[in-house]
């Protein structure tokens, strides 16, 4: 089990002013930022972090909404890192997202959902080295 997770704020939540109460939740639960990024995606960019979709019926509508803004990305360090965070962001879904979790209080739709985060130790080693290459460096 890693003490290291990536996430990304996505566009929805940055254009509607959530970056920082966002911020704020994440380090308030315990996470410590041990690097960050502001920046916007191209299409090449998303359609490569997202090249696993590629195949699904949603992809394009997914690097279309992904390149549509900037977002925040980082990796985060905390005790169980992958599975706590995955908890504070709540279900991809807002609507099913538990109460006071980052979705459930950011997130306007299952396609706008405010944030990403790694669903395994595996994917947030493959996910934090796509924007930092030194994800294990830290």
């Amino acid at each position: 089990m890693s003490n290291r997770t990536f996430t990304m704020i996505k566009p929805d939540a940055v254009a509607n002013g959530h970056s920082g109460k966002i911020l704020d939740h994440i380090i308030q639960a315990g996470f410590k930022v041990v690097a960050m990024k502001y920046t916007k995606l191209t299409k090449e960019q998303a359609g490569a972090f997202y090249a696993v979709h590629k195949e699904r019926p949603f992809y394009g509508e997914l690097v279309d909404f992904m390149t549509s803004g900037p977002i925040y990305a980082a990796i985060l360090e905390k005790d169980n890192a992958v599975t706590d965070f995955r908890d504070l962001i709540g279900a991809t879904n807002p609507q099913e997202a538990a109460e006071g979790t980052i979705r459930n209080l950011y997130a306007k739709s299952i396609d706008a959902n405010a944030i990403h985060g790694s669903d395994s130790d595996e994917n947030a080693a493959i996910e934090g080295n796509f924007f930092f290459s030194f994800f294990e460096r830290f």
